[in-house]
């Protein structure tokens, strides 16, 4: 019962850490081309060495 004193703070920290990192990132634009790179593995490169 007294791990529950630890974990829980513990569980809590890691969480907001969590949702600091996602507005982070959905702040500094990582979500905005979700299309893109699933579309740019199919074109072709043309000016790649052979």
């Amino acid at each position: 019962m007294t791990g529950l004193i630890f974990l829980i703070p513990i569980a809590l920290f890691m969480g907001l850490i969590g949702l600091v990192a996602f507005i982070w990132a959905q702040r500094s634009g990582q979500f905005e081309d979700m299309d893109g790179a699933a579309y740019r593995i199919l074109e072709d490169d043309e000016d790649r060495p052979l």
